[in-house]
């Protein structure tokens, strides 16, 4: 054998007798020269990781833990109820009328909210529009809002005593007497349905100016020249250029509008007689709710995580419609 093959340390002889052995000491040591030069990135990233661990995986482990016991949040939790608390919450008609509450919101946002806002961001799309940052500016003011702030401001001007919007419908003949929007089973629903549309329609707004702005120039030119109308442009032009990008905003605004729980404890906590009780205000009252003598944390994380794993269902039901719009696109 020839010692040069022996002692070079470079050659492929040697190479070959270190064998996996010496790559994964090469790969180990190119990690951790990585590693030590991006310090400092990770080190930023601790305060993240921290909140992370604390404020959102622990809690969700948690109420599936707690959900298993008949707990007041007093103490260690002791009584193993196992999937009681599971059963109860599946048969309670308060679950189920939150849950249906719950939707109707979704609904108004998905089928009223999304199509209004895509009309109106195809509006203020168009560059010959004086003043459209304006209009922009107006309609997303109510978006930075404080929800609560929002709530507690209407809950004043819907006030059937001495409320602005009674006043000047009473002073117009409109009405004989005032109309107690929030206070009425009938009115209190579509009351909050209408000020929550109001609330989220100018995110939506600039979700659907975001994704025009992904429609080529060109094509909105060639449908000009071919003497396609407006309505045609939209129809054959921009909505299947947005389809894709319009699932995932369908996704958010689903996600966004299940949870109202700001809106609805500003205004009516649920009421009246649980009319306005969305999910959100149903488990804060088991869990939170001062008015009730003996708080039900077990029972609370289990109508949670029910609720989770219905909104997961939901959420994975609408995850082929983006596939499928995907894959047609890379065709």
């Amino acid at each position: 054998m020839n010692v040069a093959e022996v002692t070079d340390a470079s050659g492929r002889t040697a190479a070959a007798g270190g064998g996996p052995a010496r790559r994964k000491a090469r790969k180990a040591e190119k990690l951790r020269t990585r590693m030590r030069k991006h310090a400092w990135h990770y080190v930023f990233l601790v305060p993240m990781t921290v909140l992370f661990l604390s404020f959102t995986l622990w809690p969700m482990v948690a109420s599936w833990w707690y959900s298993l016991y008949d707990w007041g949040g007093i103490g260690p939790p002791s009584e193993w109820v196992g999937f009681g608390n599971y059963q109860e919450v599946l048969s309670s008609p308060a679950f189920w009328n939150a849950f249906r509450i719950s939707l109707i919101f979704s609904a108004v946002a998905i089928f009223v909210q999304l199509p209004l806002a895509l009309v109106m961001a195809v509006i203020l799309n168009n560059p010959r529009l004086r003043g459209r940052n304006l209009y922009r500016l107006l309609i997303f003011l109510p978006v930075v809002t404080t929800t609560a702030v929002v709530g507690i401001v209407f809950a004043m001007i819907l006030d059937p005593a001495g409320g602005i919007v009674n006043e000047v419908m009473s002073r117009s003949g409109l009405i004989d007497e005032p109309i107690n929007f929030l206070g009425s089973e009938s009115t209190a629903l579509p009351t909050l349905l209408g000020i929550d549309l109001w609330k989220g329609f100018g995110i939506t707004m600039v979700y659907w100016l975001a994704a025009l702005q992904t429609v080529p120039s060109e094509l909105y030119e060639a449908a000009r020249v071919d003497g396609a109308s407006a309505r045609q442009t939209l129809l054959r032009v921009t909505i299947p250029v947005l389809a894709p990008l319009a699932i995932v905003i369908l996704l958010l605004t689903f996600q966004t509008s299940m949870a109202p729980f700001d809106l609805v404890q500003a205004t009516t906590q649920g009421g009246p007689n649980f009319s306005t009780d969305v999910m959100s205000t149903y488990i804060y009252r088991y869990a939170f709710d001062p008015s009730f003598s003996a708080s039900r944390y077990g029972f609370a994380s289990a109508a949670g995580v029910v609720f989770g794993i219905f909104m997961l269902i939901l959420t994975l039901m609408q995850a082929p419609l983006l596939r499928k719009r995907y894959e047609r696109r890379g065709k």
